[in-house]
């Protein structure tokens, strides 16, 4: 399966972010966003205000031009049904592993429901270990109940 087509202007934008050697923390300054929400912006998953655009053009040394594209809705969702990524497959390959527990857990928990992608916020942190640095992952969402009518 092919990998994910990365938009051009995401291409752009990181090269820009290379070249300038600015990372998300930098441009999490910079914008006033999380950083893991500029990098979702960054590859169009996320929709920018024209400040926000301007602000992180700017800070990358790039045309205003590119306001529009990156104020526009975007297609939510990149890449193949299973991702090839190694980090990105993990992902997936948890959510095959403990996705059912999971849903159980939080429905326990909540009721008949699900947590919400768009009231949502999500960090990424490091945490040193002796036996090697973990990743900590802190999804926080909205829970939304299912509607009777």
């Amino acid at each position: 399966m092919p990998q994910a087509e990365i938009p051009m202007i995401t291409e752009e934008l990181l090269a820009a972010k290379q070249a300038k050697g600015v990372t998300f923390a930098d441009l999490e300054k910079i914008l006033g966003r999380d950083e893991v929400w500029i990098a979702s912006a960054l590859y169009r998953q996320s929709t920018m205000t024209p400040e926000e655009a301007t602000k992180l053009l700017e800070a990358l040394g790039l045309s205003l031009d590119l306001v529009p594209e990156l104020t526009a809705y975007p297609v939510k969702g990149l890449g193949p049904i299973v991702p090839t990524d190694p980090l990105i497959y993990r992902f997936y390959e948890i959510m095959q592993v403990y996705g059912m527990a999971m849903k159980d857990v939080i429905q326990e928990k909540f009721g008949d429901g699900i947590m919400s992608a768009i009231d949502f916020t999500l960090d990424i942190d490091k945490q040193a270990d002796p036996k090697g640095d973990r990743v900590v992952v802190t999804m926080n969402g909205k829970f939304l109940p299912y509607k009777k009518w």
